[in-house]
This record gives C-alpha cells, sequence and structure tokens, in this order.
C-alpha cells in the first residue's frame, strides 16, 4: 500500500495548508543578533582575495529571512551595494542561486519562482503545480501581491495566457487563493461529494472533470479530507487511484498533487526533493526552491517524512547526490542529519 493510501491517519493530522506559520522549520531567528556585524563579515568574506564561501554559509543559513532582510539593509548602508548583487558577482551556479534565494524575501522568491517557470519557450509545469498546490491561502496572496508590485501586472492575468484547458482553468481557481479555511466538518456535505465525484468519475463513461475541480479547489482541507474517507467506502478506490485511472497529462498531475497536499504537503515536498535527486542528474532547482522556501515552514516536517518514505535521511541524500559550497548550503539549511 502506498504512503497516499492510508486514509486512517488522516482526519486527525494538521495541515500545512490551513495552519498557521508552525515551528517545524530549521531555521529560527539567531539570538543576540547584529546586523552590522554579520554585514561586516559577509563584507570581509566578498571583497578579500578569493572569497570566503564558508564564512557567506554560515551567516546566511543561521539567521531567519527577516535578519538576512535586515542584513541585507545593514550591507548596503555600509558598502553602497546591495548584497544580492555582491553575492551574484562573486558566487556562481547553484551555489550562487541557493545564497540569492536566502537573501530574497519568502513571497518574492515564489514570485521569481513563478516567473522562471513561465517565461521562455514552454511552462515548468512541475514548478508551477507545486507552487500553487502546496500554498495556502495566505502564501498565494503574498506571492500575488510581490507580483503586482514587481511587474505592475497582476499574476493570474499573466498565467491566463500561460496555460489552457481543464488544467488552466484549476491552476487559475488555485491562484485566487480563495479555498474555504474552516475547521468544521459536514459530514453529510462530505458524503454528497463523495458519491458526485465517484459518479462524474469512476461511474460515469467519460468523466467530468469540472466537478473534481471545484470539489478539490474550494473545499476547506478537513472537508476533503472527510470526502477521500467517504469516497473510498464508496468506491472502493480512494480518490487519488480514480484520478490517475480517469484522467492524463497536466491535469492528473495537478489534481494528484492537489490531493496529496491535502493529505500532506511536507510528504508531497519530500516526495518532489526525492524525484529532484534520483537517477541521472539533479534538479538542483527544485532542491533549492523548497529547501530555501520551507526551511522556516515546515522543513523538520519534510525531514522526518522523507525518512519515512525512503529510508534514508534528507540530509544523507543531499550529501551523496550534491558537493561543494553548494552541498554544504543545503546541509546547512537542511539541519542534522535524521
Amino acid at each position: 500500500m502506498s504512503v497516499w493510501d492510508d486514509l486512517d491517519l488522516l482526519l486527525d493530522s494538521p495541515s500545512s495548508l490551513t495552519a498557521k506559520p508552525t515551528t517545524s522549520g530549521t531555521i529560527k531567528e539567531k539570538p543576540g543578533f547584529k546586523a552590522s556585524e554579520d554585514a561586516a563579515a559577509l563584507q570581509k568574506a566578498i571583497e578579500g582575495i578569493g572569497t570566503t564561501e564558508k564564512t557567506l554559509i554560515e551567516i546566511l543559513t543561521q539567521r531567519s529571512n527577516a535578519q538576512r532582510q535586515l542584513i541585507s539593509k545593514a550591507y548596503q548602508e555600509a558598502t553602497g551595494r546591495a548584497l544580492v548583487d555582491d553575492l551574484k558577482g562573486d558566487t556562481s551556479g547553484d551555489f550562487e542561486d541557493a545564497l540569492v534565494a536566502l537573501v530574497t524575501h519568502p513571497a518574492q522568491l515564489d514570485c521569481q519562482e513563478f516567473i522562471k517557470a513561465t517565461k521562455g519557450a514552454g511552462t515548468t509545469d512541475s514548478a508551477l503545480i507545486e507552487l500553487f498546490a502546496a500554498k495556502s491561502n495566505r502564501q498565494i496572496k503574498s506571492m500575488s501581491e510581490a507580483y503586482l508590485a514587481d511587474t505592475g501586472r497582476e499574476l493570474s492575468h499573466d498565467l491566463k495566457s500561460e496555460v489552457s484547458s481543464d488544467y488552466g482553468k484549476t491552476l487559475l481557481i488555485l491562484v485566487e487563493g480563495k479555498r474555504d479555511e474552516s475547521t468544521n466538518v459536514d459530514a453529510a456535505k462530505a458524503k454528497a461529494d463523495a458519491k458526485a465525484l465517484y459518479e462524474a468519475g469512476e461511474k460515469k463513461w467519460g468523466t467530468d472533470e469540472s466537478k473534481f475541480i471545484d470539489v478539490l479547489c474550494h473545499r476547506s482541507v478537513p472537508q476533503l479530507r472527510q470526502t477521500m474517507v467517504e469516497y473510498k467506502s464508496i468506491s472502493g478506490k480512494t480518490l487519488q487511484e480514480s484520478i490517475e485511472s480517469e484522467m492524463s497529462g497536466k491535469l492528473e498531475e495537478l489534481l494528484v498533487a492537489i490531493v496529496k497536499c491535502v493529505k500532506s504537503v511536507p510528504a508531497y515536498l519530500a516526495e518532489r526533493l526525492y524525484k529532484s535527486m534520483k537517477g541521472l542528474g539533479t534538479t538542483e532547482s527544485t532542491l533549492t526552491r523548497i529547501i530555501v522556501g520551507r526551511s522556516e515552514v515546515d522543513l523538520l516536517d519534510i525531514r522526518a517524512e522523507y525518512t519515512k518514505l525512503f529510508g534514508c535521511s534528507l540530509y544523507s541524500a543531499i550529501e551523496s547526490d550534491v558537493g561543494g559550497s553548494y552541498g554544504d548550503c543545503l546541509k546547512m539549511i537542511c539541519g542534522a542529519d535524521d
């Protein structure tokens, strides 16, 4: 049985889609922090002969994002230059990307990831799906506000020109960030939704995708979890299995991601990390986005799920997959070897 089929534990477990920011991050505020001292140490590390990568890693991975914003401000005041520009000028490749991500505000980072996923020829759908399926209403709203401030345009407007069909329609609903956030569960409604989904999919010839889209994008997490339990008792299959057998392509990938995130965002992201390191080559952009982006949200939970799902620690997976300063940086953010 796959980890995604175990519905028994579901109803009582917390959810990062609706929970307030938690203490499950690996990076915390550093006590006794002095922005000017850190800025001076970074300046010395950057301006000396050769860059002292170790200092950059030690400072930037051991301060909270709010503290890193203050360091950037102090650095600009002391040198007249933007810290992010000096990091770009002094480091390169994946290590540069990780450091730049660390000194970027979280909503701004999401906004940049969205731009990266949609610019150029073709759209990076897997990154788009992860960006919107794994985010709470609050995070989506912050990303949209950062995008508007940055580009002068509505994020939903620019997304609309990139995506189409039911897949596009689903993403655009998620981008509205209007998932119901109540914690009350209406058992009768869960039964009715489960029945409607069964009749829209397994039970009929052809699938009524709009029913799946409506229920999965709008209901609260506790409500959807109850619906999934009801669905399994009606159809004998999990909702995920039905989506996988009834749909295909990007819509299937997106709806499965939503179902997985309703169950457990940390488990979904652990799986994304595993896939980014499995096989030939590593998808460094995914590694950096998740490890930096979730470092103050739920990286401890992601680590625990990673060990549970794949039988080895996230730390050891990073260690065997990426080296150099980039690997050292990710391992420092990851924290302990579970």
